[in-house]
This record gives C-alpha cells, structure tokens and sequence, in this order.
C-alpha cells in the first residue's frame, strides 16, 4: 500500500506541475513573445480606415457595391456570424450547387453587362472555408470594367492597383498570385481621394 500512495503522490504533483507549466507558463510566454515579436498576427491581422477597425485582412468581407471588387462567394450565413465556417460540401453535379453558380454568373453578368470575358472560377463558388479574403489576379482583372465605369475612373489605373496588390504563394513554377480584396479596396478609396 505504501507504495500506491508514493506513486499516486508522484503521480499528483507531476500533474499539478505540468498544469502549471503548460496551462499557465507556456502560453503566457508564447502570448508574450507573439506579441512583442508580432504584434499585428497576433491580433489578428486588423485593418483600420480613419482609426476605425474595418476587418482582418485574414476574413474575407462581402462587398457588394459596385464600385468596389468583390470577393469570393462565402458559404457563411450572416445570421451564424463567423462562428460556423465551411464550404457547402455540395458537389460539381449537385443542382443545388450548379443553381447557386448559375445565379452568380447571372448577377456578374448584370453587373457588368458589357464584359463577355470569362468568369473566373473564384468569382461564382466559395473556397472551402468560406472566409477567404483572396481572388485571384484573373477575377480582378474581369471586374476592372464594372469599377472603373461605377468610380469613373481609368481601367489602366485599376489595372496597376491591382498590380501592385498582388501577393504570391509559392516559388518558381508553383507559385500563385492573388489579390487580398479588403487590402484592393482601401487602396482604391485611397486613390478615388486623391
């Protein structure tokens, strides 16, 4: 019995100390070095416009005007708020699915009736987490006629603000360009200002 209670004694303390150093001392100083190393992640990647928090450049947004770029379609439901994320999980033959699309291509094309381009994939089905805040470069560039007439403004003006927008993933052959919408936004009320 003696040496139960040494065991369980042994056993009590190891966990009472691995509680405090991994429940405790671990996280405050991961918490500690995120924030002084990288203040701006790890609170979220917050974008602000005149002192105010807008989003996170991590979260897509729907923008629905047409003077702005939209994103990609999200499967998110605003009454759900952020909390329940995901894609649809419909397949490429679903009807629910091929109906959604439909709809998308019908609302882009209205949108901007004059563009017989091709739609971009990205533009009319949502990435599988359903919050991405990335189009890519293609998708950008089919709304530059839509914005440019709605704001007025030069499409080769829009055409280097997204150029000059574009981010990659990857290297050499591998690589994906892409374009974060919120970041493309502020830029271009930023530059409708000037």
């Amino acid at each position: 019995m003696k040496g139960f209670i040494k065991v369980l004694r042994s056993c009590t303390v190891l966990l009472v100390l691995m509680t405090v150093i991994l429940g405790g001392v671990y996280p405050m100083m991961v918490t500690a070095i995120a924030q002084g190393a990288f203040t701006h992640r790890a609170n979220g990647s917050l974008m602000e416009k005149d002192g105010k928090v807008i989003g996170s450049e991590l979260i897509g947004q729907q923008f629905t005007n047409e003077w702005y770029f939209w994103g990609r379609p999200t499967g998110v439901k605003p009454e759900n708020g952020l909390l329940v994320s995901g894609g649809s999980n419909l397949g490429p033959t679903n009807e629910k699915m091929l109906k959604s699309v439909l709809d998308r291509v019908r609302a882009l094309q209205v949108a901007d009736s004059a563009n017989r381009g091709p739609i971009p994939v990205d533009l009319v089905t949502a990435s599988a987490s359903g919050l991405d805040p990335n189009i890519s470069v293609a998708a950008a560039q089919y709304q530059v006629g839509r914005v440019a007439a709605a704001r007025k403004m030069s499409p080769d003006a829009l055409k280097h603000l997204i150029a000059q927008h574009t981010e990659s993933f990857g290297s050499g052959r591998l690589s994906t360009h892409y374009v974060n919408v919120l970041k493309l936004n502020l830029a271009l009320d930023t530059l409708a200002k000037k």
